[in-house]
């Protein structure tokens, strides 16, 4: 059962609306800004899912995806990636990374909600 969320995206209002958005649907959210700071919340507790945005400074998301699919201590954690990036091939290598989901922004609501209850 999903409890506990990791949002990363380095729009600090995509991670406003997300972190609200599921905050008052019973999730616990936790956010990080890049990918250096999601590997540290990563190293600090593990969470139930990653949302994660594709384009950040650094490491981008469909990399990030990558790395903690391939990541033993990490691999078992589902990645929805949520990106703005929306053409079929975007998707379909973001799957190939080890993305479980991917979703197109702007979020529907009640899209995002039915596919996280769907991990059940």
């Amino acid at each position: 059962m999903v409890r506990d969320i990791l949002v990363i995206d380095d729009s600090r209002t995509e991670l406003l609306f997300l972190s609200k958005l599921l905050s008052r649907n019973g999730y616990h959210v936790r956010t990080a800004e890049n990918a250096e700071q999601a590997l540290r919340e990563l190293a600090e507790q593990l969470p139930d899912l990653i949302l994660m945005d594709v384009v950040m400074p650094g490491i981008n998301g469909f990399q990030l995806t990558r790395n903690i699919a391939r990541h033993p201590a990490y691999a078992k954690v589902p990645v929805f990636i949520c990106s703005s990036k929306n053409q079929e091939t975007d998707r379909v290598w973001g799957l190939r990374q080890g993305a479980r989901e991917y979703i197109t922004k702007p979020v529907d609501p009640r899209v995002l909600l039915a596919k996280i209850e769907a991990m059940a």
